[in-house]
């Protein structure tokens, strides 16, 4: 399978920058490749790592959606796990994801406080707004804009001037809601670029083929004590940042930034 490219490793934690288009693990209806697949594959001593010692979902402390480029850590042993997970858990990790909108936000930034519940609609939707069903579970995310603009599809003839006005985002998380980004930039009606989940109707516009996000950063404690890095107590801080993909590239050329 396609190569990952690695922003980080050492003896006991891994840091990829994720492809879209690639599912983390296997839902086990279809047999097509995982991130998973890649880790066994040139990390073979990852698997059992995990909750439950699963081979299918072996290192993985966090997930990505199918379509969300970017950053993203593994576990190398059991030991670094379980320090990660209860990061995440507690709310440690810093993550932050930068994304291109529908329209002109008005605010340079904000907070959105909205529980997320499954949809009434079904299937794999959820809601932030009146049409949720079962039970809600608190969501909330910081965001600032990082640049206003108005732009076209790559292949379009129509003049800057005559186009829709998009927004360039970065948003942090401070919970870990499934798609709690797409589902709170849903409900104030700014949705991701070329969501076809959410925006099914919007199309795909400044190039984009697939979802406009993007996992940027992550900062997060390694493990303490790893093998080289005695009398480290506590563990260091480290943030990582995942460059942008090609597609992210070509958008921002529309942009100032």
């Amino acid at each position: 399978m396609n190569s990952i490219p690695i922003l980080y490793e050492d003896t006991d934690v891994l840091v990829i920058n994720k492809p879209a288009g690639l599912i983390v693990h296997s839902d086990g209806r279809t047999h097509e490749p995982t991130v998973v697949d890649w880790i066994l594959h040139t990390h073979p001593e990852i698997k059992g790592v995990g909750e439950n010692k699963e081979a299918e979902r072996s290192g993985l402390v966090h997930r990505l959606d199918r379509d969300t480029s970017g950053a993203m850590v593994v576990a190398k042993t059991q030991k670094a796990f379980e320090f990660l997970k209860k990061q995440f858990q507690t709310r440690e990790v810093e993550k932050i994801y930068h994304a291109f909108v529908y329209g002109k936000m008005k605010q340079d930034e904000g907070v959105i406080d909205r529980s997320i519940a499954r949809s009434k609609r079904g299937g794999a939707l959820w809601s932030a707004t009146r049409g949720k069903k079962g039970k809600e579970r608190e969501a909330v995310t910081e965001y600032r804009v990082l640049a206003r603009f108005q732009g076209q599809s790559l292949e379009s003839k129509d003049s800057v001037q005559d186009s829709p006005w998009f927004t360039f985002l970065e948003m942090r998380p401070l919970t870990g809601r499934t798609h709690q980004l797409r589902v709170h930039l849903k409900a104030i009606n700014y949705p991701v670029v070329c969501d076809k989940l959410y925006a099914p109707n919007r199309g795909c516009p400044l190039g984009f083929s697939r979802l406009a996000l993007h996992a940027r950063s992550l900062t997060l404690a390694l493990p303490p004590l790893r093998q080289g890095y005695a009398g480290q107590a506590n563990g260091k801080e480290i943030k990582i940042e995942a460059p942008y993909p090609e597609d992210f590239e070509k958008a921002l050329s529309f942009t100032d930034t």
